[in-house]
């Protein structure tokens, strides 16, 4: 039996602008077969046994024929897979969804659109530029930018100059002056306003304005690159009186975020609403280790060491038929606030929580708690600073792991920007040492690149490796790196 595939838009870039169909379509797929231009850290929400498969084309880097990129889209479909064929924009709007809907029905295969936010509406809006206005501008264009202008059988350059309205060119930054002159010899006025969108609704966004005469070569003196959104009308004159991005701290910094793929996009969000361009260089993730159900109940204590032990110790407890309440005999411990944000999730409120996300902290926390036989619930190989100051104190404690954390291979793109990005922050001991592995250790890192260590352990971690941090989080979670990154940048802007 054939499964089923879904066309879906993935928006323009802001992750926040992906549709809730997109997000609970990627969230059960299968398969999902992604362009290049998809938003960062979209993909953190797949299954982590989904098959993704890259089927980009363009940006100077592994393209895959359309042709192909069908056939697999048949294939798993034909295999039974439910799968998501995610697709920059709108995939009917330049995206080839046409072509593939055809390539499905051709094939006897169901399939489901699902429209995402065309980035020639949303670029455009992003700098304050309307594409329709009362008075202004009644209708709109949305015109390739990848035909040459010179080329018999190309646009009607004629009728396009004569548009009564916004004239909006997606993918044409490499062929502006072409465009421009063509326009302008065909009757569109040159003094008419201009602008040129470069990675809109994206923390790096970057705007010019001119006129049609003049934006090719402003564009050009302002290095502007693809992904990029040309605007020609009266609106563009709005751009100025309507821009409402506020200026944001990290702006023209790139930040690498090494967390696990499904963690990661927290951070990543944070940065990006302070203005950074995120790598995403996820260089662990995250399996849960299978074992008997959990039965509590002998336990006056439990503590847990991470978020990731959360969701272990409620997998164990399912396991068993039971729930938070199997812990209602048991005070419960976290390291730190995440990890009791995520017990608050599942109903508990954690009796203690220290200051500092650090096993020290919690031995320091737990001192004066009269207790007799702990739980710890924590990840294989970790630390054992927590079991063993219990077991001095006389407790009886039990070790529960319940995930690993492993190596996460990073493509070599990934490596390369995150080896030269302004900051790389690193959450764990572990994400320290597998980065440098995949990374062919410090010696590959740029020297202009800073440092970040959420905190103590972390540090020694990367001091372990022959790396010293410029910057360690003073509370050890999101929030405090963020704040000693933004520290960090603000003092370096002077």
């Amino acid at each position: 039996m054939s499964g089923r595939v879904y066309l879906v838009g993935s928006g323009p870039g802001d992750p926040g602008l992906l549709t809730a169909r997109a997000l609970e379509l990627i969230a059960r797929a299968d398969v999902i077969l992604y362009d290049r231009l998809i938003p960062a850290g979209v993909l953190d929400g797949a299954r982590d046994d989904a098959e993704l498969l890259f089927v980009g084309k363009g940006g100077g880097g592994p393209s895959v024929p359309q042709e192909r990129t069908q056939e697999l889209i048949v294939e798993r479909a034909r295999a039974g897979k439910e799968v998501v064929r995610l697709k920059g924009g709108d995939p009917f709007v330049f995206g080839r969804g046409g072509e593939e809907a055809q390539a499905l029905r051709a094939a006897g295969i169901s399939y489901e659109i699902v429209p995402g936010v065309t980035a020639g509406v949303a670029a455009p809006a992003y700098a304050g530029i309307p594409v329709t206005q009362r008075g202004l501008a009644s209708a709109v264009a949305l015109i390739t930018g990848h035909e040459d202008p010179g080329k018999e059988g190309s646009l009607d350059w004629r009728a396009l100059a004569g548009f009564p309205g916004t004239l909006v060119f997606y993918m044409g930054v490499g062929r502006l002056e072409a465009i421009a002159s063509s326009l302008i010899a065909a009757g569109r006025p040159s003094s008419e306003p201009a602008a040129v969108v470069q990675e809109g609704t994206l923390p790096a966004q970057r705007v010019v304005l001119g006129t049609l005469g003049s934006i090719a070569e402003q564009a050009r003196e302002r290095d502007i690159r693809p992904p990029a959104i040309a605007v020609v009308g009266s609106v563009v004159a709005l751009a100025e009186r309507l821009s409402w991005l506020p200026p944001r701290a990290l702006e023209g910094r790139t930040v690498a975020v090494t967390r696990a793929r499904g963690q990661a996009s927290a951070l990543a969000r944070r940065l990006e609403g302070l203005g950074a361009r995120v790598v995403q260089a996820a260089a662990i993730r995250v399996r849960p280790l299978p074992g008997p159900p959990l039965d509590p109940t002998p336990y006056d204590l439990v503590c847990v060491t991470s978020v990731n032990g959360v969701e272990g110790l409620f997998e164990r407890l399912a396991a068993g038929g039971r729930d938070a309440r199997a812990l209602a005999g048991a005070r419960v411990a976290a390291i730190g606030a995440a990890t009791a944000a995520a017990l608050a999730e599942r109903g508990i409120t954690a009796d203690v929580v220290p200051e500092r996300a650090v096993a020290e902290a919690l031995v320091q926390a737990l001192a004066q708690l009269p207790v007799h036989r702990a739980l710890i619930a924590r990840a294989s190989r970790a630390r054992d600073v927590l079991p063993d100051a219990l077991r001095e104190r006389g407790l009886e404690v039990d070790v529960l792991d319940v995930y690993e954390t492993l190596a996460e291979p990073l493509a070599e793109d990934v490596l390369a920007r995150a080896r030269g990005a302004d900051y790389i922050t690193f959450t764990s001991a572990s994400t320290v040492r597998f980065f440098l592995e995949a990374a062919d250790h410090e010696a590959r890192l740029s020297p202009r690149t800073r440092i970040v260590s959420i905190g103590p352990v972390t540090s020694a971690a990367l001091r372990a490796h022959g790396l010293e941090p410029h910057v360690e989080a003073a509370r050890h979670d999101i929030e405090g790196i963020v704040d000693a990154l933004l520290a960090d940048a603000l003092t370096a802007a002077g």
